[in-house]
């Protein structure tokens, strides 16, 4: 199939593109990568007014550092972020699971922030934001604002966004150098999307757990904050982990579903393995070191 007639637009700023998206009046979309959507308008599940295409805006690529965190801009493309000397520093788990989206091909073209924005559940980005604390900044012709990642999912493909807003910008915080990362997933074929997912990090000050983040993919409607297995680990000197007990907290705080995939159970009983698994092996290494 063919897509449905759409007008194009290529803005140059920022500015230009929120005044575009303004006045389409919910009828425009926005392209950067064009993963996801090309196949959509291809098969007219997607049909805008108007393709907004954000490849000319300087202002939304590049990595930068600024206080307290890293800024990723939404248009970098993966594979460009997959080099970053910046984000290998700062922030190893991001650089993990970036290397397991999708395939190669896909990542020459597939942008940060569209898998960020995209809001897919089963996708290693949003979790890892959500996982990090990171913070996105977003922008209108109204203003700006910027919302926690933990806070910007609502349900499947389904964001905090309104039609005329655009992802200006992606922050993560600082972790200490040293931190410890968690992620694993399991899925039918290299680069699908994950039949479940966990992504996150760990500091340890004097041999105990003194900051955790960590979230699920593929596990709910969303991507899921593991907050009880959070809880559970901090403050806990690494002798007095209870691998097993903290993934059965861990999978307490997920939502999984039925699909023609794989089932709620699989995904629960499959969850508390990959996690606990995860976790020895991840503070084992340390201890070793």
């Amino acid at each position: 199939m063919k897509p449905a007639p759409f007008d194009y637009a290529r803005p140059t700023s920022i500015e230009e593109a929120c005044r575009i998206l303004a006045e389409a009046g919910g009828g425009a979309t926005v392209i950067a990568g064009g993963q996801t959507l090309m196949p959509l308008l291809n098969l007219r599940m997607s049909q805008p007014f108007v393709l907004v295409d954000i490849n000319g805006i300087a202002d939304l690529r590049g990595i930068s550092r600024v206080e307290g965190g890293t800024r990723v801009g939404p248009a970098i493309r993966q594979a460009e972020a997959l080099a970053d000397e910046t984000l290998a520093r700062h922030l190893p788990a991001f650089v993990t699971a970036l290397g397991h989206v999708g395939h190669y091909q896909t990542r020459n073209r597939g942008t940060v922030g569209g898998s960020v924005a995209l809001g897919e559940p089963a996708a290693e980005m949003p979790a890892t934001a959500v996982a990090l604390g990171a913070v996105i900044e977003i922008a209108s012709a109204r203003g700006t604002r910027t919302v926690p990642a933990e806070e910007f999912y609502l349900g499947p493909y389904m964001t905090v966004l309104e039609p005329d807003e655009l992802v200006t910008g992606i922050v993560y915080p600082d972790w200490p150098e040293g931190h410890l990362v968690l992620f694993r997933e399991v899925a039918q074929r290299p680069g699908d999307f994950a039949l479940v997912g966990l992504v996150g990090a760990l500091v340890l000050e004097g041999g105990a757990v003194s900051r955790a983040g960590i979230a699920w993919f593929g596990m709910g409607p969303t991507p899921i904050r593991a907050r009880q297995a959070e809880a559970a680990l901090l403050g806990t000197a690494l002798a007095q982990v209870d691998a097993q007990a903290v993934a059965r907290a861990a999978v307490a705080d997920t939502a999984p579903f039925d699909d023609h995939h794989a089932s709620a159970e699989y995904r629960r009983t499959v969850g508390a393995r990959i996690f606990a698994r995860s976790l020895r092996e991840t503070l084992d290494l340390r201890s070793a070191a």
